[in-house]
């Protein structure tokens, strides 16, 4: 009874090392993956902020030439 009991625990040992392993492989494989979407999300920012500033100096080019365009009909 007690190698029945011993071959039992040395099975669910066996068992628990293999379940864990795969956590520890899916843990490392979820950490890279959350790296990665860090790295991303850091030039995603970048690229949103450089759009910004684009668009904001293109929106200050269009007043600058409507008021160029104003004052000219307005003298005229």
């Amino acid at each position: 009874m007690l190698d029945n009991t011993l071959v039992q625990l040395e099975e669910l040992v066996s068992e628990l090392l293999q379940q864990n392993q795969a956590i520890a492989d899916d843990n490392a494989r979820i950490r890279a993956e959350l790296r990665k979407a860090r790295e991303d999300n850091d030039s995603l920012q970048l690229a949103m902020m450089e759009q910004e500033e684009k668009s904001s100096a293109t929106a200050e080019r269009l007043q600058a030439l409507v008021r160029r365009v104003s004052e000219s009909r307005a003298s005229a």
